[in-house]
């Protein structure tokens, strides 16, 4: 995770929001032994990224990510790429661009 923050500020990404999640994906399943019963461990843990960016910085916050992440094994994880209706930033009033574009 560290390699990826890194990539990020480097491509001037500052804004993100980062989340510890189980989730399930191509990983092989995993069974433990817990208290004597054989229990398939399907969920792993995981960690989840949410980052909000202008139209101009998507490729670049995309490419920040993969270079950091990309091991070629299972679980390097995916990058979701959504639109976004409408931003706002609450403190200020600023909508859309001018929301997302880093505070100077």
């Amino acid at each position: 995770m560290n390699d990826v923050l890194e990539s990020l500020f480097r491509a001037e990404v500052r804004g993100l929001t980062l989340h510890r999640v189980e989730g399930h994906g191509g990983e092989t399943e995993r069974v433990e032994t817990y208290r004597g019963t054989t229990v398939k461990m399907e969920l792993s843990e995981k960690v989840r990224l949410e980052i909000g960016v202008s139209d101009h910085f998507v490729q670049p916050t995309v490419d920040a990510i993969v270079h950091a992440a990309r091991t070629g094994a299972v679980g390097d994880g995916k990058i979701f790429v959504l639109p976004v209706e409408k931003v706002y930033r609450i403190r200020t009033g600023e909508e859309d661009q001018a929301a997302v574009t880093p505070v100077g």
